[in-house]
């Protein structure tokens, strides 16, 4: 009995000693080892995404802050001339407004996916790409301006030179992530809308019958690039 006391704690609770130790740090294992590849691999993946992202912000923060020239006015920039007068950063508002509300409507697809409403949740996965599309749209709109006012990556009409690399560059890898989102939400959304969720046919979506999670795993890549989308929006446009 003292044997089993000290190796199994009082009441056969936790473990002591260098035992007790291990269990502590076995214990997020035995969590995941329910969790399906295809979230987990989702999970490391926007792991590693997020280290690009940080390392692309931090890398612009240094180059603003180290260069000698006069880093451009956002509230200039990325103003819109409409009715005579120039509005700052009404476009950006608006993107994010939209990119934001998408977060609404994909967050009502994956609870729809989970009590199975199958129609709901393939025509809130189809709102939440056309919010991402139009982003897309506004942001190349955005980025047509920029060029035909002179500004490239080697340098722009308005101050420090590396203020076009860095906002091409982050805004563009941004918006590859939103545009590969968008294609993968009308995919699974399309098979949502056939029931080939609901079939019991195994694909690399759907592994047995009302297996629903592509949805949810879908939803987590477009949290997170809507998540960064708010640290782009505070570094580069209202710093």
């Amino acid at each position: 009995m003292a044997d089993a006391r000290v190796r199994h704690g009082p009441q056969g609770g936790r473990p002591e000693g260098l035992e007790g130790f291990v269990s502590d740090w076995g214990s997020d294992q035995r969590t995941f080892k329910k969790v399906s590849w295809g979230k987990a691999m989702m999970w490391i993946f926007l792991l590693s995404d997020t280290f690009v992202f940080s390392i692309f912000l931090v890398s612009y923060m240094s180059a603003r802050s180290s260069t000698v020239d006069a880093w451009p006015n956002a509230s200039e920039v990325f103003a819109l001339h409409i009715g005579g007068a120039d509005l700052p950063l009404i476009l950006i508002a608006i993107m994010t407004f939209v990119l934001i509300s998408s977060s609404g409507t994909m967050a009502m697809a994956v609870n729809c996916a989970y009590r199975k409403q199958r129609r709901n949740t393939a025509l809130l996965m189809i709102a939440t790409a056309a919010l991402g599309a139009t982003f897309v749209g506004m942001q190349a709109f955005e980025w047509s301006k920029l060029i035909s006012e002179g500004v490239r990556p080697w340098g722009n009409p308005w101050g420090a030179a590396q203020f076009g690399a860095s906002f091409f560059m982050i805004t563009g890898f941004h918006g590859t992530h939103v545009s590969i989102g968008v294609i993968f939400l009308l995919i699974v959304a399309a098979r949502v809308w056939k029931g080939d969720f609901d079939s019991g046919r195994r694909s690399w979506l759907c592994r047995e019958k009302g297996d629903y999670e592509a949805v949810e795993i879908m939803g987590l890549y477009w949290h997170f690039v809507d998540l960064v989308w708010v640290f782009i929006f505070a570094f580069f446009y209202l710093w």
